[in-house]
């Protein structure tokens, strides 16, 4: 069955925008002075729709699938090394795992399409579509109803989820070039611009790298349109994403966008609704070729720089304080009328 795009309304509400400007300049600080906390307080508030905005349940997902691409030597892993990294997250030895844990966000882990079959148990979910996605070197990664199929999947899942924040998370050894190329077509950018060492590559084997999407890219002219592209490039795991982020700023839920993979998502769902990107925190810029070329495209301030490039949805489980940080501002910090202190501009400044 063909998949529906939900239609994305703009949140802006000026109104609201300016009680909460009004809000945080009369808190006991400053005008500005917690710079890009601010902006994100301000964020979440229109998001929600709320001048005292709360986070419930956050719930960060990590959509795994592999790719038909990998066996070109794309990666400096091999492919097994997608279902072992599940078998981790679902043991909770993962770095987002740890990180999940210690902020109190819940963990789900979601089979887009691993070349293994996993025995169900809690914490995973199975959407796979395919045990991966085909070669994209011969042909499109996957079919039109395969490409749909793993959106509704996306959708569906975000559906059945609690809480009022989506997480995204992924894994998929090959999924940078998928992303690479994702970001090429749909950004109108030089692949080469786009790719970088994943999983660590040399610099010899990025040059391989860069040939084979450049190869890739020539052999579908055609995908032109986010949805051409996506069945194009692949991934299973990219597509359930896209799927459930569209889903999530349907229901305004606050979406976490970790790093070069998750952006490339949407990236593909901002190109089909736009205003999906209203309801998107950007967690961090990642150390991966391209993933600053791609913020700056989607005009995107990330909250973090620390070099990461593991994807897995550390980045996002990292930013979550700040996000919530910036809540707790909105809702507690006194005002100068409630504090009892005076304004700058209501007694002399004291020279020291």
């Amino acid at each position: 069955m063909p998949f529906t795009v939900p239609l994305i309304d703009d949140i802006v509400q000026p109104a609201l925008a300016e009680r909460l400007q009004h809000l945080l300049d009369n808190k006991t600080k400053p005008l500005g002075s917690l710079g890009q906390l601010e902006r994100l307080a301000q964020r979440v508030g229109l998001i929600l729709g709320s001048e005292a905005p709360m986070l419930k349940d956050p719930q960060l997902v990590v959509f795994a699938g592999d790719h038909g691409l990998a066996a070109r030597g794309v990666s400096a892993y091999p492919s097994d090394v997608t279902w072992q990294m599940v078998e981790n997250f679902l043991a909770g030895g993962a770095a987002v795992s740890v990180l999940a844990r210690q902020n109190g966000i819940g963990l789900t882990v979601v089979d887009c399409g691993v070349r293994h079959d996993f025995a169900p148990r809690p914490g995973l979910l199975i959407h796979k579509v395919a045990h991966g996605t085909a070669d994209a070197f011969e042909g499109p990664a996957m079919s039109t109803d395969q490409r749909d199929q793993a959106l509704a999947s996306g959708a569906a899942l975000v559906r059945a989820l609690p809480g009022n924040a989506l997480l995204l998370g992924e894994m998929g050894i090959g999924n940078t070039s998928a992303a690479s190329l994702l970001m090429s077509r749909l950004a109108g950018l030089y692949i080469v611009d786009c790719t970088g060492a994943g999983t660590g590559l040399d610099a010899e084997a990025v040059q391989r790298k860069i040939g084979i999407l450049k190869d890739v890219l020539a052999r579908h002219p055609d995908a032109r349109t986010p949805l051409e592209a996506l069945a194009a490039f692949g991934g299973f795991e990219i597509a359930t994403m896209v799927g459930a982020v569209l889903q999530a700023a349907a229901e305004r839920r606050v979406i976490v966008v970790d790093g070069f993979i998750a952006t490339s998502a949407v990236l593909v769902a901002s190109k089909l609704q736009p205003a999906v990107l209203q309801r998107c925190v950007f967690a961090h810029r990642s150390g991966e070729r391209g993933h600053a070329l791609m913020l700056s495209h989607l005009k995107a301030e990330p909250l973090l720089d620390l070099g990461l490039r593991l994807g897995e949805g550390s980045g996002a489980a990292l930013a979550w304080p700040l996000i919530t940080s910036a809540c707790a501002i909105l809702r507690e910090m006194a005002s100068f009328e409630s504090a009892g202190v005076s304004r700058q501009d209501e007694t002399p400044a004291t020279v020291r």
